[in-house]
């Protein structure tokens, strides 16, 4: 039962966060820091994010654009 609370609460703080978040001369590395300041803030454990090619296949959340929507931050629980 707590994994599934500890799961919506994860969700719930994807959901406040932008998607796709187009910065247009925002490096990836200053947009990547912001959200992990947000995940961090919420209380968010146990996740990474990866800079990727914004063409790049990834069954991960997709949680904002950057480099004038090049690249794309990908979320994955640890």
């Amino acid at each position: 039962m707590r994994h599934s609370y500890c799961l919506l609460a994860v969700s719930l703080t994807l959901l406040s966060v932008p998607v796709v978040t187009q910065a247009g001369g925002k490096s990836c590395e200053e947009l990547k820091s912001e959200i992990a300041a947000k995940l961090d803030a919420k209380g968010v454990k146990a996740y990474s994010l990866e800079v990727m090619p914004a063409d790049a296949a990834s069954d991960n959340r997709e949680v904002g654009r950057c480099e004038g929507g090049t690249k794309k931050i990908v979320y994955t629980r640890a």
